[in-house]
């Protein structure tokens, strides 16, 4: 039950530190409001759910070993995050009333998490913090997974309930609402370009 507890707090702190999802989440908050954000919320939780995965059946050896290849996919996900921010800072202002959500936000926020390479090798180092002798059953490693997925989707949906708020703060400034979107999703891939592994 410690564990839990420590699992808990420790992801929480984790939850505040803005990263790529998080950024892609303020992003699509700020443009399309909060229904497109808790989406990409869902997209982003099955990405680091599918990074999970392949941590729990031990897959991390040879992701260690294909570091080539993860090195590769992590320039996929800095390129995509770059061309969706530079897309977004050049489209012309417009009602935020007839914006209309993509269908696509979520297929985004699961795309996004998993071109991410760090989060799967943290979540490698991580996630093992939490399990103990007595944990370390499928049922026990699925419990702490759970338990991890679950902080990081409310405390990721929290980051679309404050996009919205925000929202309708800069609502008549159009082109402004597009230059910080477009700056969030630029600084995610930035930030992921800078990321050392």
């Amino acid at each position: 039950m410690n564990s839990l507890l420590a699992l808990i707090a420790a992801t929480s702190v984790l939850v505040m530190i803005p990263g790529p999802n998080v950024a892609l989440i303020v992003a699509n908050g700020l443009k399309y409001g909060f229904r497109m954000g808790a989406a990409t919320v869902v997209g982003t939780t099955l990405g680091v759910a599918l990074q999970l995965l392949l941590v729990v059946f031990g897959l991390t050896v040879v992701i260690a070993m294909a570091a080539d290849v993860l090195t590769w996919v992590k320039w996929a996900g800095v390129v995509y995050l770059l061309y969706l921010g530079i897309l977004t800072w050049r489209e012309p202002a417009d009602e935020l009333t007839s914006v209309e959500a993509a269908p696509v936000m979520f297929w985004r926020g699961c795309l996004v998490a998993l071109l991410n390479p760090k989060t799967l090798l943290f979540n490698a180092a991580f996630i093992p913090q939490f399990i103990s002798g007595e944990s370390a059953t499928a049922a026990g490693i699925g419990l702490v997974a759970a338990v991890y997925l679950a902080v990081l989707f409310l405390g990721d949906l929290l980051w679309a309930v404050f996009a919205s708020s925000a929202r309708h703060v800069i609502e008549r400034f159009g082109r402004l609402r597009n230059r910080l979107t477009g700056a969030f999703l630029a600084s995610a891939g930035v930030g992921l370009a800078l990321s050392r592994h």
